[in-house]
């Protein structure tokens, strides 16, 4: 197996003793049980090696074992403890194996592998400088667990340790349990241990204890976690435990736990925590090796930022990673669209495209989006390569070369290509065909990187456009840059004060690749409808033939119309990734996703909302049709759907618990609708007659338990959205 690297912070004169033996041959073979992608033991050691040096981590295991040796790696020292006398007899076995040098032991249990380093180096902490002959780690709970219970005197002193079969009544109501883990010097704990066997008992706790009664200086450290006691006795605590695993994954990465992590659209995390500029410089050395591995590095970069707080000095930062490393860049100056450097990677031959944003996130996020050569966003294995490498590397193995250096080798060429990319996009869309038609258009870019090329190609197509919330504003005022109906009220409300000044509203979200529409009337068109406007103009009008691609989160309707051209129609997984490559599989004509994405055949391998934007200027123009007119003419050959979509906080629990709930009671009615499918490839799909659905599914980049539907009926979605809700909260 590979050998995991000791921790930069080991305790440089403590040793460790992990007392893997077991009572029999039942615990012993929940020692080497499965626990999430390890196993129970390997989970405890890897916590004592974050703490200490593999030389300093003394294993004890039964007589005779090489299984735990084959495990847990050939780094560690093993003792042998010949009969199963006790915990206490355990310990004492690995006296010959500590360093003379140890100052500080520290005992823990293989079969209590849930701990926290900080909770193991909390004691130890507080041991120290508190001077202690003996700390050890408590913690109160409100459900009765064989531990031992903590007894205290008047002053909150520890006073003793009662085992379980001893309490009396009262004890037996005492909340604070001894977790199992001690501290203590080598001398003093191994006087003690000889001292009780004297007598002929082996018991760790009554060790402890003896501390206790010698009124030693005495230390605890309280657990507030109280999934870090779950040991490992029994089957049903092995599935309790993977259980605690499994939350865990979900939890938002803290202080402790800043890794770099992809989503479905890229990495995003909070500035100051799990963005920072030495994780941008650790991920960006992980793709230059890729590149260089692949013999693409000659090909260089093209790196751009977008408005966000750090982008520019991100950029600036990814850059001299590259540079390096001997790979070029191309730096896109200023702040960009994340489309303009989709569209840049295969324009310029490049290796990759690097764009700094968190898209649609709050403002205190930020982020990385990798596109490959051909502009298209890396699958899920390239981007589990670049993060595992990214998070094992350690700050000196990141090479760089200063900015001012990299310039003047000419190894970062800063250079703009804002006029090619609005160049493409013209084209493809008909600029021609829109001068003369007298269109006013209002458009927010809602603080975002769209107003020099949308406002550019706007121009150009002789559309009168009135800009708002066009400033660079990193706060982006106040709230999330989606463009979605809870955050166009000021365009919504410019378009209904102006009573036919408008023919359409129109917004882009913070880094421009989705996109946001308002009709002439004020009334916000979801991303489904719009799909099915373009979908009918690109086949019917433009004659472009193809079939249609779209998420599972993404209206049904889009199947109906295809089915009407005679065309195919393909659900995909969420992520644009996923679009893209089923529009190649099946030659679609466009792909999108309900959430403001979208792009044509012939178009940028990725959601452009700046070029979604033109199109839909196009549209109106050619057909002489306002969108609410549109609207009208698609039902009478699709017919009616109505869709609806909340989010709920999605805690780690609720990541455990309902795919359970959903696996333990299959589901055959949702109310009084009959379930005719369910589909799990993303989340929870639940199809009921008549192209109705229901979709539970926990988001890829943000905490967020998302829940869709569509229904035949305003009355129906409602009905089947409150179900869900239900469904989650029961």
């Amino acid at each position: 197996m590979t050998q995991q690297q000791p921790a930069a912070s080991t305790i440089d004169r403590g040793t460790a003793i992990v007392l893997a033996a077991g009572a029999d041959d039942a615990s012993r073979r929940l020692l080497v049980s499965p626990l999430g992608d390890s196993t129970v033991a390997e989970l405890a050691v890897a916590t004592v090696r974050k703490m200490f040096s593999p030389d300093r981590i003394i294993v004890v295991v039964a007589a005779g074992d090489t299984t735990l040796r084959a495990l847990l790696g050939d780094d560690l020292t093993y003792v042998e403890q010949t009969e199963p006398l006790g915990t206490g007899h355990a310990v004492g076995v690995a006296r010959a194996a500590v360093p003379a040098d140890t100052d500080v032991v520290l005992v823990a249990y293989a079969d209590t592998p849930l701990l926290r380093v900080d909770s193991l180096r909390g004691v130890v902490n507080r041991h120290q400088l508190k001077g202690a002959d003996f700390s050890l780690l408590t913690a109160v709970v409100d459900q009765p667990l064989p531990y031992g219970r903590i007894e205290r005197d008047e002053a909150g002193r520890v006073r003793a340790i009662v085992e379980v079969e001893d309490l009396d009544a009262d004890e037996a109501a005492i909340h604070e349990i001894n977790v199992g883990a001690y501290v203590a010097a080598p001398s003093d704990l191994f006087a003690q241990i000889d001292a009780l066997a004297a007598t002929g008992e082996h018991r760790l706790t009554k060790i402890a204890q003896r501390f206790l009664d010698a009124d030693d200086v005495i230390v605890s450290y309280q657990i507030y976690d109280t999934d870090e006691v779950q040991g490992i006795n029994s089957e049903a605590e092995l599935a309790l435990a993977a259980d605690i695993v499994l939350k865990r994954l979900f939890v938002p990465t803290k202080n402790t736990d800043t890794s770099i992590v992809f989503g479905t659209g890229g990495w995003r995390a909070v500035i100051g925590e799990g963005y920072t500029l030495g994780n941008l410089r650790r991920l960006c050395q992980a793709i230059a090796n890729e590149a260089t591995r692949k013999g693409i590095d000659h090909q260089g970069v093209v790196v751009g930022g977008d408005r966000r707080f750090l982008s520019r000095e991100s950029a600036v930062a990814a850059a001299e990673v590259f540079a390096g490393n001997n790979i070029s860049v191309l730096l896109l100056p200023d702040d960009v669209p994340t489309p303009l450097v989709t569209f840049a990677a295969p324009y310029t031959g490049s290796a990759y495209g690097i764009i700094i944003t968190s898209s649609h996130n709050p403002p205190e996020w930020n982020g990385v989006k990798v596109f490959r050569a051909d502009g298209s966003l890396p699958l899920d294995d390239e981007t589990d390569r670049f993060q595992d490498e990214a998070n094992a590397l350690r700050v000196d193995e990141v090479i760089t070369l200063d900015i001012h250096l990299a310039r003047k080798a000419g190894m970062v060429v800063d250079r703009a290509l804002t006029e090619p990319y609005i160049d493409a996009i013209e084209k493809i869309v008909d600029v021609e065909a829109v001068r003369g038609s007298d269109l006013r258009v209002i458009v927010d870019p809602m603080y975002g990187t769209s107003q020099l090329t949308l406002g550019t190609i706007l121009n150009d197509m002789r559309v009168r456009a009135e800009f708002i919330h066009g400033a660079h504003n990193p706060l982006f005022g106040g709230h999330a840059p989606a463009p979605d109906l809870q955050r166009l009220s000021s365009l919504i409300g410019m378009i209904e004060n102006g009573k036919g000044t408008y023919d359409l509203g129109m917004a882009t979200d913070g880094d421009s690749d989705r996109i946001g529409i308002v009709d002439e009337t004020g009334e916000y068109i979801s991303t489904n409808d719009l799909l099915l406007l373009l979908f009918w103009y690109l086949h019917e009008v433009r004659g472009e033939k193809g079939g249609v691609v779209r998420n599972i989160a993404t209206t049904h309707l889009l199947d109906r119309l295809a089915r009407h051209f005679g065309e195919e129609s393909r659900e995909v997984k969420v992520g644009f990734k996923h679009v893209t490559a089923g529009m190649e599989e099946i030659g679609a004509v466009l792909g999108g996703e309900s959430s403001g994405g979208l792009t044509i055949r012939g178009w940028i391998l990725g959601k452009d909302g700046i070029f979604a934007c033109a199109l839909v200027v196009e549209m109106l123009a050619v057909t002489g049709k306002r969108i609410s007119e549109l609207r009208s003419m698609i039902y009478e050959i699709t017919g009616r759907l109505y869709t609806l979509e909340a989010g709920v906080p999605s805690t780690p629990e609720m990541r455990v618990a309902v795919p359970r709930r959903l696996a333990a009671d299959p589901l055959t009615a949702v109310g009084p609708y009959a379930v005719v499918g369910i589909d799990h490839t993303d989340g929870t799909k639940i199809l009921l007659e008549n192209d109705n659905w229901a979709l539970l599914r926990f988001s890829g980049t943000e905490p967020v338990l998302r829940m869709f539907v569509e229904a035949d009926s305003p009355e129906k979605a409602q009905e089947l959205l409150d179900w869900l809700k239900g469904f989650v909260t029961a």
